[in-house]
């Protein structure tokens, strides 16, 4: 990234920096070390530039934080000094003291603006001049020589104006995903309130003795469709909740077949089969487990083939809910960013990136996690939450969430 003088991203960024400087300087103490053994009778100033150079290294490997852009611009200034010097001690050869200038103007155009690159030049340009002049070089070696620092200063502009464009470009991006989230949040927020009065009506249908017989199926079809919305509105609101650390769990024992039967309900599709033992339970937050669990079959649905199984194991002390799908699976590829906010490992128009991303923050905010595991046919997607403790009954234990990264790694 390139910095200005007022820009406020500069705190943080020095301490990169400012260790890169670092090594730069070690790597010219060691070179000054080196150049004994060609100019044996120039040891003494070489070994004294040596010192400096480890000195100036040490300073700037220290763990700075809280310096600005003229700092780092004066750390530029000293190293046309020390290189100066250097080529002077070697007798004006600039073959070797070259490489550092070019070196120090790649630095820049990695940590500093295109103003401070341009005022950096003609320092550069005197200190590397003057110590050719000082060594009585041939105006032939002087004028070819000198070519090094406009060498070197386009060098640092290019990687200037090549970091300023991809910071440009990931400040877009940033500022895309967080429109968007905040987009998906209000829409969500705004969403909820019809759907609860849409489902109120429903209800209200359904317990009509007078429905005729022909409306029942569909009465009952659009309450369930509807209550796959207000899951989908409530998980977009668990979002900004789990990220916040503010969610707040009900933790309780959850008979997992019969949460599993709601999910398999509510999808509404024949291809599903829960196949769970009798009597496996979880510690979790129902809600939000029947948020992840229409989450993975809706995914299921969407990108595998039939049948979808939906499953449920112990394994190490811990509950494994697993959807299992028999489609293509997923490309070896993308599996690392299945469950990174707005992903798009699919080429469906109807995925937004969201759903595996919610599974897993809900998941982890439980105490658990979500993941993917490969099948010898499509995919199984596998959520681990705690075991009920023994004796644990029905009472809800209230838990709020630690705040979670926006991108959790996957």
């Amino acid at each position: 990234m390139a910095f200005t003088l007022d820009d406020s991203r500069w705190v943080g960024h020095t301490s990169r920096a400012a260790r890169q400087a670092g090594i730069l300087f070690l790597l010219a103490a060691g070179l000054s070390l080196l150049a004994i053994i060609s100019f044996p009778d120039r040891r003494e100033p070489l070994l004294l530039l040596a010192g400096l150079e480890l000195v100036i290294a040490v300073l700037a490997l220290l763990p700075w934080r809280h310096l600005g852009p003229v700092s780092m611009t004066a750390i530029a200034l000293v190293a046309w000094t020390v290189i100066g010097a250097s080529t002077w001690a070697v007798g004006g050869i600039g073959s070797g003291s070259g490489a550092f200038f070019v070196l120090a103007f790649a630095w820049m155009g990695l940590h500093l603006s295109r103003r401070m690159i341009l005022l950096n030049a003609p320092l550069a340009a005197c200190a590397y001049t003057v110590a050719l002049v000082f060594n009585d070089v041939t105006r032939e070696v002087l004028a070819a020589t000198v070519l090094v620092i406009p060498f070197a200063l386009s060098i640092g502009l290019v990687i200037e104006g090549r970091v300023r464009r991809l910071s440009a470009a990931r400040q877009i991006i940033e500022d895309e995903q967080s429109w968007r989230a905040a987009l998906m949040a209000t829409l969500a927020h705004d969403v909820r309130s019809p759907l609860t009065t849409i489902q109120g009506v429903l209800e209200l249908l359904t317990e009509d003795a007078e429905l005729p017989a022909h409306l029942e199926p569909l009465v009952a079809a659009a309450a369930r469709q509807t209550a796959r919305l207000t899951i989908l509105a409530s998980s977009l609101l668990d979002l900004e909740r789990v990220e916040g650390g503010k969610l707040v769990l009900d933790l309780q024992q959850v008979d997992v077949d019969a949460l599993m039967q709601q999910v398999a309900e509510l999808l509404d599709d024949a291809s599903i089969r829960v196949e769970v033992e009798a009597g496996l339970t979880a510690r979790a937050d129902p809600v939000r487990l029947q948020q992840m669990l229409v989450n993975l079959g809706t995914n299921a649905l969407r990108h595998g083939q039939p049948p979808v199984v939906m499953g449920a194991r112990m394994a190490d002390g811990m509950v494994e809910l697993v959807v299992r799908d028999y489609g293509l699976g997923v490309a070896t590829a993308d599996r690392p960013h299945l469950f990174e906010r707005l992903n798009r490992t699919t080429d469906n128009p109807e995925s937004v990136g969201l759903g595996l991303w919610i599974v897993r923050l809900l998941a982890r905010a439980h105490g658990g996690d979500a993941t993917h595991r490969p099948a010898d046919v499509g995919s199984e997607f596998v959520i681990t939450l705690p075991r009920a403790r023994s004796g644990e009954g029905e009472t809800p234990a209230r838990t709020e969430s630690s705040k979670v990264p926006a991108n959790t790694p996957t």
